[in-house]
């Protein structure tokens, strides 16, 4: 299959990245890779599901990495995995006599190892330049759950309708469901036993990036966990403050220690990102110097500077991506021309190991096996967002009264645009359309 058939494939089965932003994965085939990775650093505490899905389709992953990696003319593949993830390992090396391009790339045991940029540098070496994508230097990555979708779309036609997803913390059974875009979080964590403290909040996602969330909320392609907490929990509170709170409590407490940029992520990899200048800066009022604040366009949003380094327990990621968020709404764009610093000698000491995180956010008791389901989730009802991915979401190409089978396009990819379709994850009746969700009712 060549590149163009590939794509143009992954585009009509809706093949999202399977976590973080969602990008369509059709639009990251580049004939300038040589080398594809597959991530399954799943470094945040808690998630699980990535590690599962390969151990379970370590073949069939396989198989579609190398029909990827030739499609696109690469030489090598790499699977970046840290090596407890024991199953996963093991099962991958059950099959890769098979696959001659392929190699395991055992990733350190710590936090953020999952960021693409992080796990470029861990298996190449290589460094990509702050606000350049990793096909600048020659790599694509995917994450496992998004290739094993790749897989279905090749051997069983199948678009995307569903989605593994881990649910944890504070519930009687932790688990890993393969549920139906579009079905509730409160429905997921009955099937986990339900909630074992009364008065909780979710947190969709992982501990460190993901955001609070609400049991009718609904499951997208980018949803890996849902994190019941008592809602007087530490990560639950950190992600509740407010803007204002966060921003007076920055004027009132930064000591400039420095913590933040000695253990930043992307800083040790030469990025210009120094969260202690722009808190600085921010708290100050001192806008003179505005360095700080273009910056903050090369912040992975981590949460490590917040979550872990700050000993005054202030939040510069979450006022370093209301600041982003400003800047892009403005049209700034990340300098091309910024230089990139060497790696940090001292980085391999900086490290964030990821059973000390997960003590220090308050979750070692809620780090648990969370077995992989061996039924597919059932819903009676689903409703299915249009926006799944970044770029243009889907229009509505159904209407009310309409019956659709699973698998049916029920949004249209925008022509022309980085945008994907979007299809029915059960068979029903639809009964309600908006330029923003389709319900279908079984």
């Amino acid at each position: 299959m060549n590149l163009t058939e590939l794509s143009t494939l992954m585009q009509n089965a809706g093949v999202a990245g399977a976590g973080g932003a969602g990008f369509p994965s059709y639009a990251k085939l580049n004939a300038a890779a040589d080398t594809i990775i597959l991530n399954c650093a799943e470094c945040e505490p808690l998630l699980k599901l990535h590690r599962q899905v390969l151990a379970k389709y370590a073949n069939e992953i396989l198989a579609t990495l190398t029909v990827i990696a030739d499609a696109v003319e690469a030489d090598n593949i790499i699977i970046a995995v840290k090596p407890h993830y024991k199953e996963a390992v093991d099962a991958v090396k059950a099959h890769l006599a098979a696959y001659p391009k392929a190699r395991i790339g055992l990733l350190p045991e710590v936090y953020p190892a999952g960021d693409e940029v992080v796990t470029i540098y861990e298996t190449t070496g290589r460094v990509v330049k702050p606000g350049a994508l990793p096909i600048t230097v020659g790599v694509t990555v995917f994450n496992v759950e998004t290739v094993y979708n790749i897989y279905r779309a090749l051997h069983e036609a199948a678009p995307v309708t569903d989605k593994y997803i881990t649910i944890t913390g504070a519930v009687k059974n932790p688990v890993t469901l393969k549920a139906p875009l579009g079905c509730t979080y409160g429905e997921l964590i009955a099937l986990a036993g339900g909630a074992t403290v009364s008065d909780y909040k979710l947190v969709g996602g992982g501990p460190m990036t993901g955001r609070i969330v609400s049991e009718s909320d609904v499951v997208t392609k980018t949803s890996n966990a849902i994190i019941v907490l008592p809602a007087d929990h530490y990560v639950i509170r950190k992600k509740s403050s407010s803007i204002k709170i966060d921003m007076n409590r920055a004027m009132a407490a930064c000591c400039q220690c420095h913590m933040c940029t000695d253990l930043c992520s992307r800083n040790l990899l030469g990025h210009p990102i120094e969260p202690h200048a722009f808190m600085r800066g921010a708290a100050s009022g001192a806008t003179k110097n505005v360095k700080p604040f273009l910056d903050t366009m090369f912040c992975s949003q981590c949460g490590i500077c917040e979550m872990y380094a700050c000993g005054q327990d202030l939040s510069p990621r979450t006022l370093i991506g209301e600041y982003k968020n400003g800047l892009r709404a403005n049209g700034v764009k990340p300098d091309p021309n910024v230089q990139l610093a060497p790696v940090d000698p001292t980085r391999s000491g900086r490290l964030i190991p990821v059973e000390r995180l997960t003590a220090r956010l308050g979750l070692s008791e809620y780090d648990k096996p969370a077995p992989l389901a061996s039924e597919d989730v059932k819903a009676s009802s689903v409703k299915i967002m249009l926006g799944q991915c970044i770029g243009v979401p889907a229009s509505a190409a159904v209407k009310v009264g309409d019956t659709v089978n699973a698998g049916d396009i029920v949004g249209a990819a925008a022509e022309g645009k980085l945008s994907m379709p979007v299809h029915a994850s059960i068979s029903g009746k639809v009964t309600e359309v908006t330029d923003k969700y389709v319900v279908i009712r079984a």
